[in-house]
């Protein structure tokens, strides 16, 4: 199947690792152009660099999502037009949403939403005035099924579901989609590290805390990375052009509700 990804540029956040790094290397692999992402400089060129090595096109954004004035100054030197953007933003520490403090909801925000809806809002225009665009945001299971002890997460990505689905309306019917993602337990450093906290919270080990979480979800594994980097692939495709306002479970079938 021809997914139309040929000379288009997609921006990736976040990409230097884990979901982020699966999907733009699939992108890439379809023939897009793709625009490592990411905090580290050292990780985003290597990533960048391997892309390009093997074929790829490849290009590098080093920005601290975090950072508001380094943000705006990455996006005010950046001339290149974006068909697709892959919006992700990383996660907060787990925690009771309860014991969360002021400062924490604040810094989490900024981070994790008001980061990509600044950076959505700068590159819509061209996507509208190109007739063509997909944005595609990843949250998590949490906004379907609120995760324990991830109570920042949960109440955060939840604010983005409802902003992603006001805004496919709004820019539907000029070529543009917007969708929202969800990844069940995928396999990357993130999960590592939430296993290893739910291990020192309740004093399991950590290879019995995973053995839990992988009971838990009817297929009995974790999924991998390539699985979920699939989906977004498509949905960022011309194939997908009737899909928008939705949301996407990649989760092996582990959120209960309908």
């Amino acid at each position: 199947m021809d997914l139309g990804l040929k000379g288009r540029t997609a921006l990736v956040l976040g990409s230097s690792r884990g979901l982020g790094e699966a999907i733009a290397r699939t992108l890439a692999a379809e023939g897009a152009r793709v625009i490592i992402c990411g905090r580290n400089a050292a990780r985003v060129a290597e990533v960048a660099g391997e892309i390009r090595a093997s074929g790829g096109d490849a290009g590098e954004m080093v920005v601290d999502l975090a950072d508001r004035a380094g943000l705006l100054a990455a996006l005010e030197g950046f001339a290149e037009p974006v068909d697709i953007l892959i919006n992700n933003g990383g996660g907060p520490p787990p925690g009771p949403v309860a014991q969360a403090t002021a400062e924490q909801w604040s810094k989490s925000f900024e981070a994790m939403v008001g980061s990509l809806f600044e950076i959505t809002t700068r590159l819509l225009p061209g996507m509208r005035a190109r007739g063509f665009g997909r944005v595609i945001n990843l949250v998590s299971s949490g906004v379907a099924q609120p995760i324990p002890n991830l109570g920042l997460s949960n109440a955060l990505r939840a604010s983005i579901v409802g902003w992603a689905k006001t805004l496919a309306a709004e820019v539907a019917a000029e070529g543009v989609t917007v969708n929202c993602v969800l990844p069940g337990r995928i396999h990357t450093t993130r999960t590592d590290e939430l296993d290893a906290a739910a291990a020192k919270r309740t004093g399991a080990s950590v290879e019995d805390v995973a053995k839990a979480s992988r009971a838990s979800i009817p297929m009995g594994r974790y999924g991998d990375p390539q699985e979920f980097a699939d989906v977004v692939t498509f949905l960022a495709s011309t194939r997908a052009s009737y899909v928008t306002g939705s949301q996407i479970r990649v989760d092996g079938g582990m959120i209960r509700g309908l």
